[in-house]
C-alpha cells in the first residue's frame, strides 16, 4: 500500500507502507522519482530522472507542506 499524501501539478507525493521508519516522502511523475528525508530536516535522499530545477521545486513544495506530511505520516503509521 502506498497512500497518496497530496498531488502537486503532475507530481504525486506518497509513502510506502512497509519501508524504513525514518520519516520521508516519495515523489513520482512520468519524468522521474525522488525520495526526501523529512527528519531531522528536508533533504534529498534519492532521485532518478528529475532535473535539478525540478528537485529544487519539489524540495520547496515538501518544505511548504511539511506539517501536512508529518500529520499524514502520524495517522498512517500509528495504525
Amino acid at each position: 500500500m502506498s497512500p497518496t499524501v497530496f498531488r502537486y501539478k503532475q507530481y504525486r507525493f506518497f509513502f510506502f507502507s512497509r519501508e524504513e521508519s525514518r520519516m520521508h516522502i516519495h515523489v513520482f511523475s512520468d519524468d522521474g522519482e525522488a525520495k526526501f528525508w523529512i527528519e531531522p530536516k528536508v533533504e534529498l535522499a534519492v532521485k532518478h530522472g528529475f532535473k535539478k530545477h525540478e528537485i529544487i521545486k519539489l524540495m520547496k513544495v515538501t518544505e511548504e507542506r511539511i506539517d501536512e506530511i508529518r500529520e499524514s505520516w502520524g495517522k498512517h503509521f500509528s495504525n
